[in-house]
């Protein structure tokens, strides 16, 4: 008789862990772990992109204003540029050519940025001032798209006709396979002007900021 209880009574230990494993979720639960494991390509790809962007490497994606603004300064410096042929466009569609221009460690003794905004007051000249006796103005791989710029130029090394995809002086700038490009290393450009439509970068620091809005006011040059 206590045999017969013994063989009847208990079940099989390891026969009824296997069955606690296989009993399903409740309601709402869900497999964490199984959930990971979906989830941690696309978790590692956002946070690849997140770190690229903190560092100005990647230029955000935006629609351009309908009016392109002036940059100069007495003297920009940077340990590498790239650039390439790019088409910024804005909210009405319409494209606008440009040369990327990637700056790695850019520094500049001075820096003016200016704008003509139409207003139902008449047209507001937006102007941006920064450096000069405050102290130089520096920014982390700063990517300018331009229409034009002029300056006297020093390049300490120059490829031109580079494919645009193999460009790696800054990180993060590269155009298209196939497409022109150049970079050079250890260049200084004195008395910059450019006509740009967008600016972007990392790490800016502006010393000596001046805003200032006025109805007919002096652009940058």
């Amino acid at each position: 008789m206590n045999g017969s209880r013994k063989g009847t009574g208990s079940s099989n230990p390891g026969r009824a862990r296997a069955r606690r494993t296989r009993r399903p979720l409740p309601e709402g639960r869900t497999a964490w772990k199984k959930s990971a494991v979906v989830a941690l390509p696309a978790v590692l790809a956002v946070g690849a992109l997140a770190s690229v962007m903190a560092e100005g490497a990647l230029a955000a994606s935006f629609a351009v204003s309908g009016t392109s603004f002036q940059v100069s300064s007495g003297k920009l410096s940077s340990k590498g540029l790239a650039s390439h042929v790019n088409v910024d466009r804005s909210v009405d569609g319409k494209g606008h050519p440009v040369a990327l221009l990637g700056l790695d460690r850019a520094e500049l003794d001075s820096i003016c940025q200016s704008a003509r905004v139409p207003t139902p007051l008449g047209t507001v000249v937006f102007k941006l001032q920064a450096g000069g006796d405050a102290g130089k103005v520096t920014a982390s791989n700063l990517v300018i798209d331009t229409e034009d710029l002029v300056g006297d130029a020093r390049f300490g090394t120059a490829e031109i006709g580079r494919d645009a995809s193999r460009l790696d002086a800054v990180p993060g700038v590269k155009g298209e396979r196939g497409k022109f490009g150049l970079q050079a290393g250890d260049i200084s450009v004195a008395g910059v002007k450019s006509k740009a439509w967008s600016a972007t970068g990392g790490n800016f620091r502006l010393r000596g900021l001046k805003l200032n809005v006025s109805l007919g006011g002096k652009q940058c040059f």
